[in-house]
């Protein structure tokens, strides 16, 4: 039987409504709180990435942290904590206090991981204040260049030829390669065997090594490898095709029973963080990710700016854990 899987970008706003949302949160009247202790930011802001240097968000909030810094008049700095597949970053700051002082930079394991793992000592909605979607980017179904699949049909060929033979990559259980690929197998009906690596460089290393057949990779790492002629691109599973990569197919187009699913990286605070610095937070936030000179550098790579206020953002995590709660139960995949 064929699956169909909604995306989970909705709801759509637009940058008009967005940028309203965000002046009238930040600026209009608020209960009394970190401001009326002192000025915040009163010293350097933390943002925990729980993954490796080099990883989309990673790069994101590297990209918007120096224009955050100036215009809060604070320097706003990155800490890698890596490990047990974002589960050790995201509970340090879960741990870290709401007092404007520490961040955390989301990935789709953020609201994946409490369906993945048996037990997180964190809960997404309920440790966490959403402050501000940065970016979207679709995943990609790649092969190695010299691979023989041309096409999803091919593919789909090798591996019902071989069930549980071929090997998929991703960059580590709960990531969006690990999703698609998921969503992949159940939606098409086949078999084959999920191999986590740390990152994308890996993903990469293994596809061109002939370790694994196939992935989905975040279009953003994959863009350079297809474009240096190292990968091939297959489908990517956004709804629309990508302006970076226009003669490649949708996954519905390309398999009329496909499924769409996009990477957003964001930014929460700890639970219990002011509202009032919540909301200047992510009115920053969208005018850094308006400025000419930071969003050329991700349209260029391959993102969506997003720039979305708490409320909304908040609604788009809440999709998010029951997307993945949904897409767990169904495939069956575990991290431990």
């Amino acid at each position: 039987m064929k699956q169909r899987f909604l995306d989970i970008t909705s709801p759509a706003c637009t940058r008009r409504s967005a940028l309203a949302t965000l002046a009238a949160g930040a600026w209009g009247a608020t209960a009394p709180g970190a401001w009326a202790q002192g000025a915040w930011p009163a010293r350097p802001v933390k943002i925990i990435v729980p993954f490796p240097p080099g990883v989309g968000v990673d790069v994101a909030v590297r990209i918007i942290a120096p224009k955050l810094g100036e215009r809060l008049g604070q320097s706003f700095f990155i800490e890698n904590k890596p490990g047990a597949g974002a589960n050790i970053g995201i509970e340090q700051a879960a741990r870290s206090g709401g007092d404007g002082y520490t961040l955390l930079g989301t990935a789709s394991n953020f609201t994946a991981n409490p369906s993945l793992y048996s037990k997180v000592n964190y809960d997404p909605l309920r440790d966490f204040a959403p402050v501000a979607g940065l970016i979207r980017t679709s995943a990609v179904l790649v092969v190695a260049a010299d691979s023989p699949v041309k096409t999803v049909d091919g593919l789909l060929a090798m591996i019902r030829a071989k069930p549980g033979g071929l090997n998929y990559a991703s960059g580590g259980s709960g990531s969006i390669a690990h999703f698609a690929g998921e969503l992949f197998r159940t939606a098409m009906g086949v078999d084959a065997v999920h191999v986590p690596y740390k990152g994308a460089p890996d993903i990469i290393s293994s596809l061109v090594g002939k370790q694994t057949e196939y992935s989905f990779p975040v279009l953003v790492s994959a863009l350079p490898h297809i474009r240096s002629g190292r990968l091939r691109a297959l489908a990517v599973t956004s709804r629309q095709r990508s302006t970076h990569l226009p003669d490649v197919p949708t996954m519905y187009e390309a398999t009329r029973a496909g499924f769409e699913i996009e990477s957003e990286n964001g930014l929460v605070a700890p639970a219990g963080t002011p509202a009032d610095i919540v909301n200047r937070l992510s009115a920053e936030i969208g005018r850094v990710l308006r400025d000419p000179a930071i969003s050329s550098q991700f349209l260029t790579g391959g993102f969506e700016i997003v720039g979305s206020t708490p409320a909304e953002y908040g609604e788009r995590l809440r999709a998010e854990v029951a997307l993945y709660a949904k897409v767990v139960k169904i495939s069956g995949a575990k991290a431990d």
